[in-house]
C-alpha cells in the first residue's frame, strides 16, 4: 500500500523544475508520506465515525492559516465563482447577498435585476428558498439563487418582523466595472472603477473616450473600495494615460520565474489631460498598481486616505477534483521600488499577529520627476482627507453591520424624495448613537480581544480570580473610551451613513450623483483640477 501511495507523488516531484522544490525534495516526499500514513490510520482507528473529506478539508485549511490570508484553497463551486468574478457575468437574482448567523441578508438589489422587480430591499433576510428553510441548510445557502437564467425561484422573507414570499425569474446579471460615469463641471469626466475584471479596460477606455467627446479636458477616477482584480487589466488602465514602454510594476519571488517587470504595451489615450485619483482604505491590490503606478510616474494627483497595502500577488494552480490553490507566488513594488504589502505575514509579534512597518522606518523613495514618496504599504495620498478614513472603531461598527442595520431603520421611519439636501445633521448621528445603545451593538476592538485572551489564559494559569475585578474595571474604562472615540470619528462615520442611507432609496446611480456635489473627495479632486497651478506643484514638488 505504502508503494503505491509514494510512487505517483515521487513522480510528480521529479517532474518539478523549480529551485526551491528540487532542494527540498526528499524532505517533501518525507513530510507527504507522514501525512498519508497519518490520515489513513486516523480514518481506520478513531473511537468515533470520521468524515475523510471533513478531516482534509481542516488540513488544509490549518496548513494555508499559518501563511497569508490570500493563498487559499479552493473547491470546485469556489472555483467556479472566481470565473464569474473575473468574467463580470453571472446567473442569479441580481442582487449583493451576505449570509450571516444561517441568514441570508438582502445588502444591494441591482436596479432594473430581479429581485429589484420583485420587491426586495436592503435588509431583507431571506428564510426561504422554495421548500428549503435556510435554517436548515448545511451548505452556503446562496448556492440556491443561482440557476439557469429564465428559472423562477420563489423566496420567503422577511422584514420588519413580518414574512412575506416573492416569485421571481433569474437573469443573466452583468456587473460592470465602470458602473457610472459623467461629466462634471461643465469639462471633467469623472469615471468610478469598481473592479478589475477582463472587462475593465474596455469599459474604462469607452467611458474616458465619451467623457472626452463631450468635452472633458481633465478626469477623476474613482478607485475608492476597488478591491482589486487582474493584474493585466491594471496595467491596461495605466497605459490609458502613460507612454507604451513605461514600467508599471514589478514582481519579486525567491522563484524565479516569478520574478517579472510589467510594462505599458499599447498606445495611450491621453497622455497630458490633468488627471485626479481617489482611493481609501478599501482600495487594494490592483487598485495600488493604478494609483502607486501614476503617482510614481508624476502622472496623476492621488487624493483621499492610505490604501488598503495589498501588494501580494496570487496564482491559481490546478489541483485534482477541478479544485485549484490560489497561491501567494510574489511581492508588487510600484515605479519608484516601494513595496505596496502593509502587513508583513513571515514575521510575526509575540501574539502570532503579522507585524506593520513602524512609520519612523518608512523607506524614502523617489517619482520619475523627483518626488518624495514613502513605502509603509498602501498609497499614500499627495491630499489626504479625515472623511476617506477607515479608523478602527469605524471598522468594528461596519463589521458589526451597525451602519447597515441603522440605514434599514432609517428607511422604514422616514421619507425622502431629494437625494440633493440630504445630509447626515447631528441629530441623525445622535440618533444612531442612541441606535447602538438601545440595540446594543457589540462592536469589539483589537484591544478588547487582546485583553479578553489574556483573561483566557490567566484562567489557565490560575489566575482568573485575582485579576477578574482589575479586568471589569479595564473593560468599563474601554466602553468609555470607545464612546469618545465615536464622537471623534464622526467625520467618517456620517460619510458611510449617507452612503448607506441615500442606497436605499436611489440605488448606487443616485449615490454617485449626490456624490458628484457634497462628496469632499470628489470636491477636492475638482478644486485641485481647476487649480493649474496647484495641479503642478504637486507633481513637481
Amino acid at each position: 500500500m505504502k508503494k503505491k501511495i509514494i510512487i505517483p507523488i515521487i513522480a510528480v516531484l521529479i517532474g518539478a523544475t523549480t529551485m526551491s522544490f528540487t532542494k527540498d525534495f526528499f524532505e517533501i516526499a518525507k513530510q507527504i508520506e507522514i501525512f498519508t500514513t497519518l490520515f489513513k490510520e486516523l480514518n481506520m482507528n478513531y473511537v468515533d465515525e470520521t468524515t475523510p473529506a471533513t478531516l482534509m478539508d481542516h488540513a488544509i485549511k490549518g496548513m494555508l492559516e499559518e501563511l497569508d490570508p490570500y493563498t487559499v484553497y479552493w473547491n470546485e463551486q469556489e472555483v467556479e465563482d472566481a470565473r464569474i468574478k473575473n468574467s463580470g457575468t453571472y446567473t442569479g437574482i441580481g442582487a449583493s447577498v451576505k449570509t450571516l448567523d444561517e441568514k441570508i441578508i438582502i445588502v444591494e438589489p441591482f436596479k432594473g435585476y430581479p429581485a429589484d422587480k420583485a420587491g426586495l430591499k436592503a435588509g431583507d433576510e431571506i428564510i426561504k428558498i422554495g421548500d428549503i428553510n435556510i435554517s436548515d441548510f448545511e451548505d452556503d445557502a446562496g448556492e440556491l439563487l443561482k440557476g439557469a437564467a429564465g428559472t423562477n425561484v420563489v423566496l420567503t422573507y422577511k422584514r420588519q418582523g413580518k414574512s412575506a414570499t416573492t416569485n421571481l425569474k433569474r437573469e443573466k446579471v452583468d456587473v460592470n466595472a465602470v458602473p457610472f460615469f459623467k461629466l462634471i463641471h461643465n469639462d471633467i469626466g469623472y469615471i468610478v472603477l469598481k473592479k478589475f475584471s477582463q472587462k475593465t479596460t474596455v469599459e474604462t477606455k469607452a467611458a474616458l473616450d465619451a467623457l472626452k467627446s463631450q468635452g472633458a479636458k481633465k478626469i477623476i477616477l474613482d478607485l475608492r473600495g476597488n478591491p482589486g482584480g487582474l493584474l493585466n487589466e491594471a496595467i491596461s488602465v495605466v497605459n490609458l494615460f502613460v507612454p507604451k514602454g513605461e514600467i508599471i510594476t514589478t514582481t519579486q519571488s525567491i522563484v524565479e520565474k516569478y520574478n517579472k517587470t510589467y510594462k505599458t504595451l499599447k498606445e495611450p489615450v491621453d497622455t497630458e489631460i490633468p488627471l485626479v485619483v481617489l482611493v481609501n482604505g478599501r482600495s487594494a491590490s490592483a487598485s495600488e498598481i493604478v494609483s502607486g503606478g501614476l503617482q510614481d510616474l508624476d502622472r496623476a494627483v492621488i487624493v483621499g486616505a492610505r490604501s488598503f497595502g495589498k501588494g501580494l500577488v496570487q496564482r491559481p494552480k490546478k489541483l485534482t477534483y477541478g479544485t485549484q490553490l490560489k497561491v501567494t507566488i510574489s511581492r508588487y513594488y510600484t515605479p519608484s521600488g516601494r513595496c505596496i504589502q502593509a502587513l508583513d505575514y513571515w514575521n510575526r509579534d509575540e501574539n502570532g499577529d503579522p507585524v506593520r512597518l513602524d512609520p519612523k522606518n518608512y523607506n524614502e523613495f523617489k517619482t520619475k520627476g523627483g518626488r518624495i514618496v514613502y513605502d509603509g504599504g498602501g498609497i499614500l495620498p499627495d491630499i489626504e482627507l479625515e472623511s476617506s478614513k477607515f479608523s478602527p472603531i469605524t471598522t468594528a461598527l461596519l463589521k458589526d453591520n451597525a451602519i447597515f442595520d441603522f440605514a434599514t431603520k432609517y428607511y422604514y421611519s422616514n421619507t425622502l424624495t431629494d437625494w440633493n439636501n440630504f445630509e447626515v445633521s447631528d441629530a441623525i448621528f445622535q440618533e444612531f448613537l442612541e441606535f447602538l445603545n438601545v440595540k446594543s451593538f457589540s462592536y469589539e476592538t483589537e484591544t478588547e480581544k487582546e485583553f479578553a485572551e489574556a483573561l483566557r489564559r490567566s484562567e489557565d494559569d490560575g489566575l482568573k480570580d485575582g485579576i477578574q475585578k482589575s479586568y471589569d474595571a479595564l473593560m468599563a474604562s474601554i466602553q468609555e473610551a470607545k464612546k469618545t472615540d465615536l464622537i471623534a470619528k464622526k467625520v467618517e462615520i456620517k460619510s458611510l451613513l449617507s452612503d448607506e442611507i441615500l442606497k436605499r432609496y436611489f440605488y448606487a446611480e443616485g449615490l454617485y450623483d449626490y456624490h458628484i456635489n457634497h462628496n469632499p473627495e470628489i470636491l477636492t479632486a475638482v478644486e485641485t483640477l481647476n487649480d493649474a497651478s496647484k495641479y503642478n506643484r504637486i507633481l513637481t514638488n
